[in-house]
């Protein structure tokens, strides 16, 4: 970490958008003892209390358009059907879960009236169950009630395999049970430690919208592109892949909020565009996921209209080696579960192409404050992170195991093996820094013989969750790819789930498996399966740990850096935000200051 970005750190912790205890943890990551760090903060004028200094209430404005700015422009509104962080974030505009997760790693009550523990008895003191007492008085923006009906519902649609619904995984092996009209009992067929995970964090549709298209028939809903939620906004107009705007929930269930009569969310471009936007001409409010080159960012700052916040996550950047063969169809299907990859099938060549990756440079050069190299898959929280792996870049040893494994070079320099060339496509979405990540790995791969062929694809088709594009990144169409897997609760389950077998997407779940590699393994089904009924929570980090360890050393996936959640927003404004949740979670509490 360099002075500027230490800079960085500081000052946000003084704005109050760094909690205190986040800053010392990652100033221990960097090797600097928690009173060091203290003193840092200390000499630097920050007092003890400053990070959690409100705002004066009086500076708060109310009214007018809060303009939001995302290069990722969403493709459709439903919870159960999301492509990813971008559809995730614009249907949060609209949709509400049962809680959300603070900056503190805190559960925190939306819908819920409050968070289960076992002191209120809304937690079995066995792990099998969880009561859920709901808020009164909540309605839908149609005017219906919001009650437990609907809950249990979500529970139903999400678990009808004809729905393929992306949020399978968190209602998989649990019952929802409606108590009385406001009260619901989540039932788990095993002691459930992380028991968040399961209904509490999802996103809620009305029963009353939805009931008639159940299954096979939820692709049809006109729901899916006009949401009728509990949010703080209810909708205008909404152009897949472009816009959507918003005006005032009047109905909103908690008073006085939101702060905003509109709200406008601007889809498409690339990521420079979109912080330009914020930082430099001040068009919009806020800018999502600035995957933008450090420098770039730097030097846009100067503009004053806005600025730039890094908090810590444990997002991950990662490039994915293809477990399946994306070229032949098996039963009708590329890159079924049932074929083998021609290359990555051989350990020795997803080793080699590990060692061709230069994590230190690809940091320093291209994320800078947004990233830090790693060559784990799992970076956090603090109590799930496994021990540092060697971060190892030798061309001289991918060579060495390429040739012992038996793929020679032909006269043009790329081997082969069995007739088949070591040719590979790398695809990923098309952005500056990811393209940049691209060249250095094709230029590297290039020393030992492996021809790459670089593939960008618009975010908005290779992210998308429409069944009939062929580029997305579910589909997995293609030898590598790259992007980012974000970890969006203080917990590894749903980040570990993406490996589990049962998980493998495929032409049957219409590629909502969470599973993209197609890596199997019955080893790392067992921990997963022993961790997901662990209540100790030391034993139960262990597991993780073990898991990482699995999905590193196999070599399907090869980390490079873990990615800081970087935005933009504008001096007046001050969004609540959080490392452990969408950056929408508190949507709700945004404001903007005189």
């Amino acid at each position: 970490m360099n002075e500027r970005q230490l800079r960085r750190f500081i000052e946000a912790v003084r704005e109050g958008r760094l909690p205190r205890r986040d800053f010392l943890g990652l100033m221990s990551g960097c090797g600097l003892t928690a009173p060091m760090a203290s003193m840092l903060l200390m000499n630097a004028g920050v007092a003890h209390s400053q990070a959690a200094r409100p705002q004066d209430p009086a500076m708060r404005v109310r009214g007018g358009t809060l303009k939001l700015v995302f290069w990722q422009g969403p493709t459709l509104l439903n919870p159960h059907f999301s492509g990813g962080l971008k559809d995730d974030e614009a249907t949060r505009i609209f949709y509400e879960p049962l809680a959300a997760w603070d900056n503190e790693a805190n559960l925190v009550p939306i819908l819920a009236a409050s968070i289960p523990s076992l002191a209120n008895g809304g937690l079995a003191p066995d792990g099998r169950s969880v009561t859920w007492k709901l808020k009164q008085g909540v309605t839908w923006h149609d005017g219906e009630p919001f009650t437990a009906d609907d809950v249990v519902f979500n529970w139903e649609f999400a678990r009808d395999p004809a729905t393929a619904a992306a949020t399978a995984g968190f209602f998989r092996n649990v019952t929802v049970q409606k108590v009385d009209s406001h009260t619901l009992r989540v039932v788990f067929a095993q002691a459930a430690p992380f028991w968040p995970a399961a209904v509490a964090t999802s996103m809620l549709i009305p029963r009353h919208r939805f009931l008639n298209y159940m299954g096979a028939k939820s692709r049809d809903a006109p729901a899916n592109l006009h949401p009728i939620g509990t949010g703080p906004y209810r909708l205008v107009a909404f152009k897949p892949g472009d816009m959507v705007r918003g005006e005032r929930n009047p109905r909103y269930h908690i008073a006085g909020r939101p702060w905003f009569d509109a709200i406008e969310m601007k889809g498409g471009g690339d990521a420079a565009s979109a912080a330009r936007a914020v930082i430099q001409t001040g068009d919009y409010d806020y800018a999502w996921n600035l995957l933008v080159e450090d420098e770039v960012l730097a030097r846009m700052e100067g503009g004053g209209k806005g600025k730039v916040s890094a908090m810590p996550s444990g997002h991950i950047e990662l490039i994915m080696l293809n477990a399946s063969d994306p070229w032949t169809e098996v039963q009708g299907e590329r890159a079924s579960a049932q074929s083998h990859h021609f290359a990555f099938s051989d350990a020795a060549v997803r080793r080699a192409v590990g060692l061709l990756v230069d994590r230190q440079a690809i940091a320093k050069y291209i994320f800078g404050r947004a990233g830090v190299p790693t060559a784990n898959y799992l970076n956090g929280p603090p109590r799930f992170r496994p021990p540092a792996r060697k971060m190892e870049l030798n061309v001289g040893k991918a060579n060495a195991l390429l040739d012992a494994a038996g793929w020679t070079r032909g006269a043009d320099g790329i081997r082969e093996k069995s007739g088949r060339r070591l040719r590979l496509v790398f695809q990923t979405s098309v952005n500056g820094p990811r393209q940049k990540v691209q060249a250095i790995v094709k230029r590297a791969c290039q020393k030992a013989g492996i021809e790459i062929e670089l593939k960008s694809v618009t975010p908005s088709v290779f992210f998308s969750a429409n069944v009939g594009d062929p580029d997305t990144n579910a589909k997995f169409w293609c030898d590598m790819q790259m992007y980012q897997i974000a970890m969006v609760e203080p917990d590894p389950d749903s980040m570990m789930r993406r490996f589990l077998s049962a998980e493998v997407a495929s032409k049957a779940n219409k590629w909502q498996g969470a599973n993209l590699s197609r890596w199997r393994s019955e080893a790392f089904d067992r921990l997963y399966e022993l961790a997901s009924r662990e209540l100790d929570p030391l034993r139960r980090a262990a597991l993780f740990i073990q898991m990482n360890e699995l999905v590193v050393s196999a070599g399907h996936i090869i980390p490079l850096v873990n990615r800081m959640r970087v935005q933009a927003h504008a001096h007046q404004l001050v969004p609540k935000l959080t490392s452990w949740d969408l950056d929408l979670a508190f949507l709700h509490e945004w404001y903007r200051v005189a």
